[in-house]
């Protein structure tokens, strides 16, 4: 990737990474807000169509969904990065995966959060 040998080039491509992983947070979030504000709008209007059926509660499934796959896609364009860093890049002891297996769990959670949604209402 770089002929830098400079640690920097690792530390921006984290940076980035913890970036992305901030959007997945903040996707799912607003998604799982989506999702509960519409069912509360229902059961104030006393509607008896289930819930899994709303707008509301697609569009917040969806943007968890998105939350998940940016935190997926995020994950793997950082490994790709990190394979073409050169040892001089990585500092000695520096353990640059953790930001990557944070995002795998952050995406891991949502998926089980979608999922545990959709059973609820089902």
């Amino acid at each position: 990737m770089s002929d830098l040998n400079d640690p920097r080039v690792l530390f921006a491509a984290e940076r980035t990474l913890l970036a992305w992983n901030r959007t997945s947070l903040a996707l799912i979030a607003f998604g799982f807000v989506i999702e509960r504000a519409g069912m509360i709008l229902a059961l104030m209007q006393g509607q008896d169509m289930p819930h899994h059926a709303s707008p509301t509660f697609i569009l917040g499934i969806a943007f968890i969904m998105l939350g998940a796959l940016s935190a997926l896609i995020s994950s793997y364009q950082y490994g790709s990065v990190l394979k073409q860093l050169s040892e001089e890049e990585i500092p000695q002891g520096y353990k640059a995966r953790w930001g990557m297996l944070v995002n795998l769990i952050v995406a891991l959670l949502s998926l089980i959060l979608a999922i545990s949604l959709f059973n609820l209402q089902s």
